[in-house]
């Protein structure tokens, strides 16, 4: 007659299964990739960071089912001592393995910061001076001593960098963002220079790129954008006033939006283009290729007037007859 299993044995055996049970789940726990409620997660390990405080960053920012666990894991694994300094993001679900392949390697996620074109430069500043992952070296400089540092001559840093989108680290000065900027523009600039057309009223490459600003500012319509330039070119060649209303508000202000009053209009500034004839001194915006290229190669016409038809593209006329029938048919008859 076989002997029934004693209480003793009975009881191994349970607490054997549960044992088993329990590491199957934790092992289901550490493997299985893990959602957290919003993506992605971004976690910051610091220079000789405890493992602990790391686990508690991970639970702290929802990347890991329990941070207690991770750090039993982490403790088990021998992995307190691997772990390196950065900053990391998690665009997926990941395992608590996963996590720990992460801090082995080391992480250092790229943030962005984007200039469109057409913005001054005080826009640009003021977009590095509110990124936060930027340190802000150039804090109350003035424009001078920016263009020092990076080894421009002058004063006024308008239209010296080239719109763009820019990629740094955490932690990366605003001044190495200038910089690129303000390098890409300068190999921007040349090469445009370098494909200009013969016989522009040009004296420099800097008068290209003042020309180039007035032509960003004027239309966000690429297609039109040699034929303003065109228009802008006829005006020089003849000593007529170019008459272009951004350059008037640059003058109030480079923060000016509009609209302008006859008192603006009327008001003599070195950016008042109705009053004085030529160019403004200086840039009024940052320019991107295409107003570059237009201002190298601006349109072979015989236009001397444009008007804004309202849906972002312009009327050019010849004559000031035309010009004048253009205006009322676009803007003043539909007042």
């Amino acid at each position: 007659m076989p002997k029934k299993p004693s209480a003793s044995r009975h009881r191994l055996r349970t607490l054997v299964l549960l044992a088993l049970v329990a590491i199957a789940v934790l092992a289901g726990l550490i493997v299985a990739p893990y959602r957290p409620a919003q993506l992605p997660v971004t976690v910051e390990v610091a220079p000789n960071q405890s493992l602990s405080t790391v686990a508690a960053s991970l639970d702290r920012a929802g990347a890991v089912r329990s941070g207690t666990l991770f750090l039993l894991l982490a403790k088990v694994s021998g992995a307190a001592s691997e772990i390196k300094a950065g900053d990391y993001r998690m665009i997926k679900p990941l395992s608590m393995l996963d996590w720990l392949a992460k801090l082995r390697k080391g992480e250092k996620s790229e943030y962005v910061v984007t200039i469109p074109e057409g913005f001054t430069f005080g826009q640009f500043r003021a977009m590095l001076q509110q990124h936060p992952a930027l340190r802000h070296d150039t804090a109350g400089w003035s424009e001078k001593r920016i263009l020092q540092k990076l080894g421009a001559d002058g004063s006024h840093a308008e239209g010296l960098f080239f719109p763009d989108t820019y990629y740094f680290l955490k932690g990366a000065s605003d001044l190495d963002v200038l910089k690129r900027a303000h390098d890409k523009m300068q190999s921007e600039l040349e090469r445009s220079w370098q494909i200009r057309a013969g016989d522009l009223p040009y004296q420099s490459p800097y008068e290209m790129l003042i020309l180039a600003s007035l032509v960003e500012k004027e239309t966000g319509h690429v297609e039109d954008r040699p034929q303003i330039a065109g228009v802008f070119i006829n005006r020089l060649r003849i000593g007529m006033r170019l008459q272009t209303d951004p350059s008037v508000m640059y003058g109030v202000s480079p923060d000016f939006r509009g609209p302008l009053n006859r008192r603006q209009l009327r008001a003599d500034t070195p950016y008042n283009t109705y009053t004085r004839a030529g160019l403004p001194p200086t840039p009024i915006a940052l320019p991107g290729r295409a107003a570059l290229e237009a201002a190298a190669n601006p349109a072979a016409t015989k236009a001397l007037y444009f008007v804004a038809r309202g849906d972002g593209s312009s009327h050019f006329s010849e004559t000031l007859d035309e010009h004048n029938s253009a205006v009322h048919e676009y803007i003043l008859g539909k007042k």
